[in-house]
């Protein structure tokens, strides 16, 4: 059986989570040599309005770029998380921010309810890199991509400058999904 692994990134404009897609999607397609595919969409306002990334990463084919059965769900605010569960699958894994989609709705899913703004602020010192801290979980916990191709993906998409930040931020998101999978 074919390895295919379905992801949406939400919350609301501003977060990162169309460059976090991109990163996840270009970690497996060019440094894990996988198919991939991503796809985006945003409110009317570029920032605080919802948003979401979709990732479908997979050893076969894909035919249709809308993710559908999600395997994962991150969720950065409430109103991402009401909106975007109903599309999760039985058994699948919902990461949601604890300070900002502290509600969970019923559903069968693995739920980490992980501090990703908070951490972003208090441990790597920004909040806007919460985006990495929440694709270094991704990767611990989904196994979706490599943690090598992600650290590659990243590196090659970050602004100039900011890799260290972002490298720090990744790490922390590592070392948290390998926490929580402890």
């Amino acid at each position: 059986m074919s390895f295919r692994y379905e992801m949406r990134l939400s919350g609301e404009g501003g977060q990162g989570l169309v460059l976090a897609g991109k990163i996840l999607a270009e970690a497996a397609a060019i440094y894990d040599d996988r198919n991939a595919t991503q796809s985006q969409s945003y409110g009317p306002e570029a920032r605080g309005g919802a948003s979401k990334s979709e990732v479908i990463i997979s050893d076969g084919e894909i035919d249709f770029p809308k993710a559908e059965n999600l395997d994962l769900l991150l969720a950065l605010t409430q109103e991402a998380l009401d909106k975007y569960n109903s599309d999760l699958k039985v058994g699948g894994l919902l990461l949601a921010d604890a300070e900002n989609a502290a509600r969970i709705p019923e559903g069968d899913w693995r739920v980490y309810k992980i501090p990703f703004i908070g951490t972003a602020r208090d441990k790597v010192g920004r909040a806007i890199v919460a985006n990495i801290v929440a694709l270094g979980v991704i990767v611990k916990l989904s196994g979706a991509v490599s943690e090598k191709a992600a650290e590659e993906a990243i590196l090659a998409r970050v602004p100039r400058g900011t890799e260290e930040l972002n490298m720090e931020a990744y790490r922390t998101g590592l070392a948290i999904g390998e926490e929580m999978a402890g």
